[in-house]
C-alpha cells in the first residue's frame, strides 16, 4: 500500500503543487520566524556581552537635576575615590540626553526618540574606550562635538564642518572634531549620537561636577564582586551598582523577553496561514479521493482493508508533507534572511551575526508541515476507507448522502448559534468581556466554515439571474458548477472567508478608532499649530514659549504644562495654562463660574472631578505643590469633562513659581489667518530653524494622534497576506480539479456550439462566484467581530462609534473578484484547449 501511496504521488504530481506550495508558504513562515527571531536574539546577546567585556562594575544613578535635598548623581569626587580602589583600573562617568542633528535639508537626521548626546571621556592615552574614531578626535573644547559615521554619512558631515546640534534649549553650532564608529543601541536603532566634552554635556544634562553612569573596569585578575562591595557605601542614595556579568544576563534576558513577543505575533499569523492551508489540502485530497474511487474500490474489492485504504492516503499526505516541509524550511532561511535586510533598509542597524540554525526550526518545520497535512488529510482518508468494492461498477463520482448533510448543517448550526450567543454575551458584559468574545469568535468561524456548503446554494442563486442575463449561457452555467459541489465550493471559499474576516475586523476597527481619535483632537483643538519636541518625549524650554509670543502674526499662545498638585489632600493632574489664551486654542465648555478668573490666580476644575468632591465655583481647597510647599486656591469655575485637558486647569503662574524645571510637553498656537505657510514659516525661524522642535498644523496633529492606527493596520494587511495567497492557491486547484473532472462535459459542451471564448468565460465567472461569496461571508462575519469587539472598548475611547468603511470594504470585494479572474486564467486556458472529441471519449 505504501508502494501504492508513493505512486499516487508521482502520477498526480500537478494536482499535488497547490497543496505543496501550501504548506510550504506556511512551513516557511513558521522556520524563518524561528530562525530570524534566534539569529537577531544571539547577534543582539553577543553585541550586549561586547559591550561589558571590559565592565566589572556598571553604576547607574537615578538622581535628578532638580532634587535639592540629595546630589543628582555621582560626583566627580565620589569618581575619583572608585578609580582609587584597589583592583580598579579606570573609572569612566557618563551622561547622556537628547540631541539632534540638522541635516543639510534642516531636518532632524534619524529617528527622534533615538537620538541621543553623551559625553567624550578620554583616559591617561587621551582616548575615550567606548569609541573607536575613524577621523579627527574626540571633542576637547566647549565649541566641539563628534558625530557617529552613521549620522555624519547622512548629514555629508566631514571633520571641520560646522555643525547645528539641538538640545533642551535653542540650537546651537559646533565644529565637528571627529567620526567614531559605535554599537551603541540608539545608533543601531537609527537614531545618532552626538559626544561633546565632558562639562558641556553635565550642563545640558545633569550639573556640573556630576554624572549619571559609572563604568568601572578592573585590573588583570581582580574580583569584579570585590569591587562590587567596596565601590556600594561611596554611592549617593539614588544610585545602585550591579556587575558589568549582571548587567550582560539581564540584558540578556531583557533581549529574550522582547523577541518573544516579535516571535509570537508572526508565529499566529503563520497558525492562521496553516489554518487556511488546511482547507487547501483537505479539498486537494478529498477530490483526488473522488476521483479515484474506482481505484479505491477496486482495491477493496482484490482484499485491501479499510485500514489498509486509509493508511495509504495518510502516506501520500506523508509524503507530501515531508516534501512540502523540506522545501519550506529553506525558503525560510531565504526568509529570515528576508527579514533582516527589511529591517536594516528602514534604518534598524541591527548586529552583524551568522544565521542561527538550531535544532528547533528543523524539527518545528518538519512536525509543523507534516501534522498539517495529515490532519487535513484525515478526513478524506475516511472517507476513501469507507468506499465499497461495488462502487468499482458505479459512477466514477460518489456524492454526499442526504443523511450527512443534515448532520453536517445541524452540527454547523449548533456551534454557529453557540458563537453568536458568546459574542452577544461578551459585548453585553463591556470591557469584561473579550475572551468570551475570542471564544465565541472561535466558534462562530468553525461553525460558519460547516455552514458554508449550506450557504453556497441560496447566495449563489441571488447573483444566478444577473449572470444569465449579463454573460449569457456561460453565466448561467457558472452559476450552476459553483454550486454543483457545495462542500468543494464550501472548503475553497472557507479559506478567502477566513482571511476577509480578519482583514474587515481589522479594518473597521482601525477606521472606527481613526475616526473617534480625529473628531477628538478636531473637536478640542481651535489652535492653528501644536509645537512639541520632535518624538523624544522631552519637554520644551521656557525660551520656546517666550519666542512664539514674540512671533509675527501670532494672536493667542497657551502650553499644556504637565503638573500635579495635592488638592484637599487628593492627588489631581493639572494643566498649566495661560490665562485667555488657553479657550482661543483649546475648546473649553464653561459649566460654572467663569474662566477668565484664571488670571486670577484662580484654578478651574472640570464637572465630574468637582462633583466628586462637591466642589463649586467660589470653594477654597488646601493645596501642595510639587515643591511640598502648602496654601490654598480658589475654584473659579468648571467646565465640562474635556480628555484633552487634565482635571485641573491653573494658571502657569501659579504653578512655576514650585517647579525647578516646567515640563511643557505642547504649546498650542493661534495665528492672524489661520495656518498658512507664511505663518509657518515665521514661527520656525522665531525658533531658530530648530530640528528638534516639530510644528504640526491641524491636518499633522490629526495624523499624530491616528497614523500609528493606519501604520499598524499596513503590518496586519502585509502579514496577513500569506493566508490570502494560501487561498487564491485554493481557487486555483479547485478549479483545476474541476476542469479534470469535468472533461467529458466541457468536450460535449464544445460539440454542441461552446466556443473556446465562452468556455473561459464560464470557468472565470465560476471563479469569481466562488472568490466573492467567500469574501461576503468573511466581510460579514468581520464586521460583525469588529462591533462586538468595540462594544468592550467604547467606554474607554470619547467619541467612540462604530465606523462601517464601504470603500475598504468595496476595495476588498473588488480584489475577491480579481483574485478569481486570475486564479481562473490556468484552468480556463486548459479547459479551452481540450480536445472535444478526446474530452467526450474521457471517462
Amino acid at each position: 500500500m505504501f508502494k501504492t501511496a508513493l505512486r499516487n504521488v508521482l502520477a498526480h504530481k500537478a494536482r499535488l503543487l497547490m497543496t505543496v506550495l501550501a504548506v510550504m508558504l506556511g512551513v516557511a513562515f513558521v522556520s524563518g520566524t524561528l530562525v530570524f527571531t534566534d539569529t537577531l536574539g544571539n547577534a543582539f546577546r553577543k553585541q550586549s556581552s561586547k559591550s561589558y567585556d571590559k565592565v566589572a562594575v556598571a553604576i547607574t544613578s537615578y538622581g535628578s537635576p532638580d532634587d535639592t535635598e540629595s546630589d543628582p548623581g555621582v560626583s566627580k569626587q565620589t569618581l575619583q575615590k572608585i578609580g582609587q580602589l584597589d583592583g580598579v583600573a579606570s573609572a569612566t562617568g557618563r551622561v547622556e540626553g537628547f540631541a539632534g542633528v540638522a541635516g543639510t535639508d534642516g531636518k532632524l537626521i534619524g529617528q527622534g526618540w533615538a537620538n541621543k548626546g553623551g559625553n567624550f571621556a578620554p583616559g591617561k592615552d587621551g582616548k575615550d574606550p567606548a569609541y573607536a574614531f575613524a577621523q579627527g578626535s574626540g571633542p576637547v573644547r566647549d565649541d566641539q562635538i563628534a558625530l557617529d559615521k552613521d549620522t555624519a554619512t547622512k548629514g555629508e558631515y566631514h571633520v571641520g564642518d560646522l555643525v547645528r546640534v539641538a538640545t533642551n534649549g535653542p540650537v546651537k553650532q559646533y565644529k565637528l572634531a571627529g567620526i567614531f564608529t559605535t554599537e551603541d543601541g540608539a545608533v543601531n536603532a537609527g537614531g545618532s549620537l552626538v559626544l561633546f566634552d565632558t562639562p558641556v554635556a553635565q550642563q545640558l544634562y545633569l550639573k556640573p561636577g556630576f554624572f549619571q553612569n559609572v563604568s568601572v573596569a578592573a585590573t588583570p585578575g581582580a574580583d569584579a564582586r570585590k569591587i562590587l562591595t567596596e565601590v556600594t557605601p561611596l554611592l549617593p542614595k539614588d544610585a545602585h551598582a550591579k556587575t558589568g556579568q549582571e548587567l550582560a544576563d539581564q540584558e540578556a534576558r531583557d533581549i529574550e523577553q522582547g523577541l518573544n513577543g516579535l516571535n509570537q505575533t508572526l508565529l499566529a499569523f503563520a497558525a492562521i496561514a496553516l489554518f487556511v492551508g488546511i482547507f487547501l489540502i483537505s479539498n486537494t485530497f478529498t477530490m483526488l479521493v473522488a476521483q479515484r474511487t474506482r481505484e479505491l474500490a477496486l482495491m477493496r474489492a482484490v482484499g485491501a482493508s479499510r485500514g489498509q485504504v486509509r493508511r495509504s492516503v495518510l502516506a501520500e499526505a506523508l509524503v507530501v508533507g515531508t516534501i512540502a516541509s523540506a522545501i519550506g524550511f529553506a525558503l525560510g532561511l531565504g526568509l529570515a534572511t528576508g527579514l533582516r535586510s527589511a529591517m536594516s533598509s528602514f534604518g534598524a542597524k541591527l548586529p552583524d551575526g551568522p544565521l542561527i540554525i538550531s535544532a528547533t526550526p528543523v524539527i518545528a518545520a518538519l512536525a509543523v508541515g507534516i501534522f498539517v497535512t495529515l490532519i487535513a488529510a484525515l478526513l478524506p482518508a475516511w472517507r476513501a476507507a469507507k468506499i465499497p468494492p461495488v462502487a468499482a461498477m458505479n459512477s466514477v463520482h460518489g456524492v454526499a448522502t442526504t443523511k450527512s448533510l443534515v448532520v453536517r448543517n445541524s452540527i454547523g448550526g449548533v456551534i454557529t448559534l453557540g458563537g453568536a450567543a458568546a459574542i452577544m454575551a461578551g459585548a453585553a458584559a463591556g470591557k469584561d468581556g473579550k475572551m468570551l468574545i475570542g471564544l465565541g469568535a472561535f466558534l462562530a468561524l468553525v461553525g460558519v466554515i460547516i455552514l458554508i456548503p449550506l450557504l453556497s446554494r441560496p447566495v449563489i442563486a441571488l447573483v444566478r439571474p444577473a449572470l444569465s442575463k449579463i454573460f449569457g449561457v456561460s453565466g448561467k452555467l457558472a452559476s450552476q458548477n459553483a454550486v454543483r459541489n457545495p462542500r468543494r465550493t464550501g472548503a475553497t471559499a472557507s479559506a478567502l472567508a477566513i482571511g476577509l474576516t480578519l482583514v474587515t475586523g481589522l479594518s473597521v476597527l482601525g477606521v472606527t478608532l481613526g475616526t473617534a481619535i480625529d473628531k477628538m483632537t478636531t473637536d478640542n483643538i481651535k489652535a492653528d499649530y501644536m509645537v512639541q519636541m520632535a518624538a523624544n518625549g522631552s519637554g520644551l524650554d521656557k525660551d520656546v514659549l517666550a519666542a512664539l509670543r514674540k512671533a509675527p502674526g501670532v494672536s493667542a499662545v497657551s502650553p499644556k504644562e504637565s503638573s500635579y498638585l495635592q488638592l484637599d489632600g487628593d492627588g489631581q493632574s493639572v494643566a498649566g495654562v495661560t490665562p485667555g489664551d488657553i479657550e482661543k486654542v483649546i475648546n473649553v465648555e464653561p459649566v460654572s463660574g467663569s474662566l477668565a478668573t484664571l488670571g486670577q490666580g484662580q484654578i478651574a476644575v472640570d464637572d465630574k472631578t468637582a462633583a466628586q468632591h462637591g466642589w463649586k465655583p467660589g470653594s477654597q481647597v488646601t493645596v501642595e505643590f510639587r515643591d511640598k510647599k502648602k496654601g490654598r486656591l480658589t475654584i473659579g469655575a468648571t467646565f465640562k469633562k474635556n480628555d484633552f485637558l487634565d482635571s485641573v486647569l491653573a494658571p502657569t503662574t501659579v504653578l512655576n513659581p514650585h517647579e525647578t524645571k516646567p515640563y511643557i510637553p505642547q504649546i498650542f498656537v493661534k495665528t492672524d489667518g489661520g495656518a498658512t505657510s507664511a505663518n509657518e514659516k515665521a514661527l520656525v525661524s522665531a525658533l531658530g530653524d530648530n530640528p528638534a522642535i516639530s510644528i504640526m498644523d491641524q491636518q499633522d496633529i490629526r495624523n499624530e494622534f491616528g497614523g500609528m492606527i493606519n501604520t499598524l493596520l499596513n503590518i496586519m494587511y502585509g502579514l496577513l497576506a500569506m493566508a490570502l495567497i494560501i487561498a487564491v492557491l485554493g481557487v486555483v486547484n479547485t478549479l483545476a480539479m474541476s476542469v479534470f473532472e469535468r472533461q467529458q462535459e466541457i468536450g460535449m459542451l464544445r460539440a454542441i456550439g461552446l466556443d473556446r471564448r465562452k468556455v473561459k468565460r464560464m470557468i472565470r465567472l465560476e471563479a469569481v462566484v466562488i472568490s466573492v461569496f467567500g469574501a461576503v461571508i468573511g466581510v460579514g462575519l468581520g464586521s460583525f467581530l469588529a462591533w462586538a469587539i468595540g462594544q468592550t472598548i467604547k467606554k474607554s475611547i470619547p467619541n467612540y462609534a462604530l465606523v462601517i468603511p464601504w470603500d475598504r470594504i468595496g476595495i476588498f470585494l473588488l480584489l475577491a473578484a480579481l483574485v478569481g479572474v486570475l486564479a481562473a486564467m490556468w484552468p480556463a486556458r486548459s479547459a479551452a484547449k481540450l480536445n472535444m472529441l478526446t474530452a467526450i471519449k474521457t471517462e
